[in-house]
């Protein structure tokens, strides 16, 4: 649907350009955006030590930087129980084939976040002409607020949501008998899906932006329909959090609800906006 739109307004800004001349364009994009996160994954394969035993086993290590925090704030507020003592987490391969994989997947993983600038790059490059000159300033501000709210989303989820989330089922026991012994699968999709799952949400303001600049959604919708978004927000929490304890989930949904307020505040601005310029025109 967005796809469409944006063809449209490309067609009805270049009349001298096909739907298929628009599908080269838009595939000459998506060559440099893969191109990016190959040559990126590529670079990203040398420095595995960094990259798994630093970014990766950071959560899983007591000395990982949100640990040491919380027993600062433990130690400010006499509570040494904050502190992380250990973190009895094993972690085995169970593939013939399974480290060299991983190795392959964080590889590409990386690679993909590290050029996901230059993908919202390509992708402004390409919906550009669609522009008018004032529309091409405030697009500019929405794609640094898409790079923005990414990255932030990712590190909320790498230093909150993943190191609360690890030590919680690290130390969970069914029975004191049962010992974890956790596959590197098993973890790695955790460390890695749990942080782009949360970048990835955060980007719902501008969602919410652009569906109401094409008249898709109102204010009014996202107000009335308020007590269906905290239920949808709990629900993705729940979905997006491997953790089953309630603090870890509450922890995920004030952020993602506050980010709807956000969006309605957007809508807002978009509306007034849209409302100004039809008093003008």
């Amino acid at each position: 649907m967005m796809l469409g739109f944006l063809f449209k307004k490309l067609s009805d800004k270049t009349d001298d350009m096909t739907f298929w001349e628009h599908a080269d364009a838009l595939r000459l994009h998506l060559i440099r955006a893969i191109l990016a996160i190959f040559v990126l994954s590529i670079a990203a394969f040398f420095f595995k030590d960094f990259l798994f035993g630093t970014v990766i086993m950071g959560p899983a290590k007591t000395d990982f930087f949100s640990y040491r925090l919380l027993c600062r704030i433990g130690n400010y507020f006499n509570a040494p129980s904050l502190c992380i003592g250990e973190i009895p987490l094993k972690l085995i391969n169970t593939e013939l084939g399974g480290q060299l994989r991983w190795h392959i997947v964080l590889s590409v993983v990386a690679g993909a976040v590290v050029a996901f600038p230059y993908i919202l790059r390509q992708l402004w490059v390409f919906i550009k002409p669609a522009l008018k000159p004032n529309e091409i300033k405030s697009s500019r501000i929405m794609i640094f607020w898409m790079g923005l709210l990414f990255i932030t989303g990712i590190l909320f989820g790498y230093y909150v949501i993943l190191p609360l989330t690890v030590v919680f089922l690290a130390n969970y026991q069914l029975n004191s008998e049962i010992k974890n012994f956790i596959t590197i699968s098993s973890y790695i999709s955790s460390a890695t899906m749990l942080p782009l799952s949360i970048g990835l949400v955060f980007e719902l303001p501008v969602l919410v932006f652009f569906m109401s600049k094409i008249g898709l959604l109102s204010v009014s919708f996202l107000k009335k329909n308020r007590k269906f978004a905290i239920v949808i927000v709990l629900l993705i929490a729940g979905i997006i959090t491997p953790s089953t304890d309630m603090f870890t989930q509450l922890l995920v949904s004030f952020p993602l609800y506050a980010l709807y307020e956000l969006s309605i505040i957007v809508a807002k601005r978009v509306e007034r906006k849209k409302k100004s310029e039809e008093l003008a025109g």
